[in-house]
């Protein structure tokens, strides 16, 4: 990954430690500045599929070896090892994302078990790893809140601009049982967001076990220490795992040094408003009945099933949009709504195997933005919110989806949204950046409802 800019300029060092997936936290993240006062750097995965394009199989297959991280530490096994699959998939090696992917997929032992992701960045991440131990219900955090959903519990993300999460499940049944709970995020910096979510849960539903994973884990001894205080406090067992371990290493003064930095950039990589272009078409996905977009509400084993089902079918659809002349494809998700993005992105490049196929996400998360190679966020397109956000409208953003100097162009756009966010702000604002790139197709999911 491309760390060498802010290194250079701050001073900011990615130092490698455990490898339990085959790979080091320096190819696993690179750097970026962000435009937050809380904190200076920001850690961008090559396997999140968030500010970066990336293969989706890839994105799903890190995902699925992370739920096998988890489920071998529940059953007290061996994990199934990828050899040199994830460390091939992360340098481009042909076939090597579908290979790993493919190898995760395979089913083992279910296990019963409570996942919960965090909003934004590890919707999708948490529901891969659902998807990894088969039997599991599975639910992520929200910034959305949902008429008709009371909230189960809320928690705070310190470092985060936006930090207020709810839990809106559509039913308690699947939350109240003393199953592990296993929380999922695609970092740990110092783990207090999960601890304090722990505390939350633990405060509703006690449960015996809970398990912190992740693709990274920065935590220095002292925040590990906290984990255990935490866990003999409880009366609980709480472990701990992720693809790799190390930690970041900051300069005294970074906040200042990363504020100044940002400032001293006044014209960040963006694309021109406004521009008449390409063609926005639509496509009709035929989205299973009663499946959830997601797991803003919950997603149960059940759910799962059907959905499988249906996504080679879905695939072909969206491949049959393209045309045969697609050679680079973006399936573009949505800020929460990773997952149906993702998966659909996976089905698209299943089948047009001739096609490079990327994935990524809109977010609410502002990054500078450096059209250099050793940098990890070259540029951005700026839209406003588009689906009547509870904090009230804002900027949006979408990285790397417009090309950096000497970068390849995306012939095909697919963007993935919610009913809900498919608005006329979407069409006046977002889409109207992406069609200034190429031609763009819209699939749009129902968003999940309480029966009436």
């Amino acid at each position: 990954m491309t760390g060498s800019w802010v290194g250079s300029r701050l001073g900011v060092r990615l130092v490698d430690g455990a490898r339990p997936a085959g790979a080091g936290l320096s190819s696993l993240v690179g750097l970026a500045v962000r435009r937050n006062p809380k904190r200076a750097h920001l850690l961008v995965s090559a396997v999140l599929g968030k500010h970066v394009p990336t293969d989706p199989r890839l994105v799903y297959g890190s995902g699925l070896l992370l739920g096998e991280l988890v489920r071998a530490r529940l059953r007290g096994d061996e994990p199934s090892r990828p050899g040199s699959l994830l460390s091939d998939g992360l340098r481009g090696e042909p076939n090597a994302a579908a290979a790993l992917r493919d190898l995760m997929r395979v089913p083992q032992a279910p296990v019963d078990a409570v996942v919960l992701g965090y909003a934004e960045t590890a919707t999708a991440l948490g529901h891969s790893v659902a998807d990894a131990l088969g039997g599991a219900y599975y639910l992520h955090s929200t910034r959305r809140p949902v008429e008709g959903f009371t909230p189960y519990g809320g928690f705070e993300e310190e470092h985060s601009h936006a930090t207020s999460h709810l839990l809106l499940p559509a039913g308690t049944e699947p939350l109240d049982r003393d199953v592990p709970v296993v929380l999922v995020d695609d970092e740990l910096s110092t783990g207090r967001t999960v601890l304090n979510t722990i505390e939350a849960l633990h405060a509703v539903r006690p449960r015996s076990r809970y398990v912190l994973a992740a693709l990274v884990d920065l935590r220095n001894p002292a925040d590990r220490a906290r984990m255990d205080d935490l866990a003999v406090r409880l009366g609980v067992r709480i472990d701990a795992v992720a693809l790799a371990g190390g930690r970041v290493e900051l300069p005294e003064g970074i906040l200042e040094a990363g504020k100044a930095l940002v400032e001293g950039i006044s014209s960040p990589p963006t694309m021109p408003q406004g521009e008449s272009g390409f063609d926005v078409a639509r496509v009709e996905l035929d989205w299973p009945t009663g499946v959830p977009e997601g797991g803003r509400h919950g997603f149960l084993p059940e759910h799962r099933t059907r959905l499988e089902k249906e996504l080679a079918r879905m695939g072909d659809v969206l491949a049959a949009g393209l045309g045969a002349d697609a050679s680079r494809v973006l399936v573009l998700g949505f800020e929460e709504l990773m997952y149906a993005p993702l998966r659909l992105a996976e089905a698209l490049a299943d089948a047009r195997p001739d096609a490079d196929v990327r994935y990524s996400t809109t977010t609410r998360s502002p990054v500078l933005a450096v059209d250099d190679p050793g940098y990890a966020i070259r540029t951005r397109l700026v839209f406003p919110s588009h689906d009547d956000p509870a904090d009230g409208p804002g900027e949006r953003y979408a990285y790397n989806v417009a090309p950096g100097a000497g970068q390849r162009r995306f012939d095909r756009i697919v963007f993935v949204v919610d009913d809900t966010g498919d608005t006329p702000a979407l069409a006046e604002g977002l889409l109207e950046r992406l069609r200034a790139l190429a031609p763009v197709t819209v699939a749009t999911v129902p968003s999940y409802r309480r029966a009436s």
